[in-house]
């Protein structure tokens, strides 16, 4: 069984054009996604899925520099370029992970993939149930989950979000779900805005040691300091339906 962690990165973002190679302290965030996830033990294989536009010439050669394969397929259908992607690494299971999430925490990554292998599920997630904060979002699913929701996911935001057909049909797929020991949700700590960029800083400023932590402490540092959250608490989240 080959377990396939795939980060899915562009430069084109809406939001904030080129955030994936901003700096936070001295790596860029694609760099520190990159770093904290390879931390995690759950997959044989990392590989960062880009496009074939232009613009992210700048992720693959970012890749190249962390010694990180790439993999580039269409701009627009994200699901399509995971399935891609899938194949050409040879992968029985996915781990889907976004390039916004800086502060990405391995074992969570861990324990999803843990969850997809209780009664040989086809999907879990942090996310559908969500109960940590947004930013720590990963997803696991088999391969053929993943094949059978590129052969029959039509509406444009399941190709852009790549497993809403699937966890919006629990009675055609086993789903489980991982959760936080109670509810964080209202902790926003993913990257879609200048705020949120600044968040991010913010934190790895702070923190004691930015090679080596977890979710828990920047829990600590957030409830210590409530006024770093206050630097991008009024950003509203995207819809599903928005891309």
């Amino acid at each position: 069984m080959r377990t396939v962690a795939i980060i899915q990165a562009r430069m084109g973002s809406t939001r904030l054009p080129g955030k994936v190679l901003q700096p936070i302290g001295d790596k860029t965030m694609l760099a520190h996604v990159v770093t904290r996830a390879r931390k995690a033990s759950a997959f044989d294989a990392l590989v960062v899925a880009t496009t074939t536009e232009k613009a992210d010439d700048a992720i693959v050669r970012e890749c190249d520099r962390l010694d990180v394969p790439s993999f580039r397929g269409n701009p627009e259908d994200v699901l399509d370029r995971y399935h891609a992607a899938a194949r050409q690494h040879r992968a029985d299971e996915v781990v889907r992970i976004t390039s916004d999430c800086p502060l990405l925490d391995p074992e969570v990554v861990d324990g999803v993939v843990g969850a997809l292998h209780e009664d040989h599920a086809d999907y879990a997630s942090n996310t559908v149930e969500r109960t940590f904060p947004l930013g720590l979002d990963a997803e696991a699913l088999t391969s053929q989950a993943l094949r059978t929701a590129w052969e029959q996911a039509k509406k444009p935001y399941e190709r852009a979000h790549v497993t809403p057909y699937i966890w919006q049909h629990p009675d055609r797929f086993r789903i489980r779900q991982l959760k936080a020991e109670a509810n964080f949700s209202d902790h926003r700590w993913t990257v879609d805005t200048r705020e949120d960029l600044a968040f991010v800083r913010a934190v790895y400023a702070r923190l004691h040691d930015p090679e080596r932590f977890g979710w828990r402490d920047v829990l600590e540092l957030v409830r210590a300091d409530p006024s770093l959250e206050d630097l991008n608490r009024h950003v509203r989240p995207k819809a599903l339906e928005e891309g």
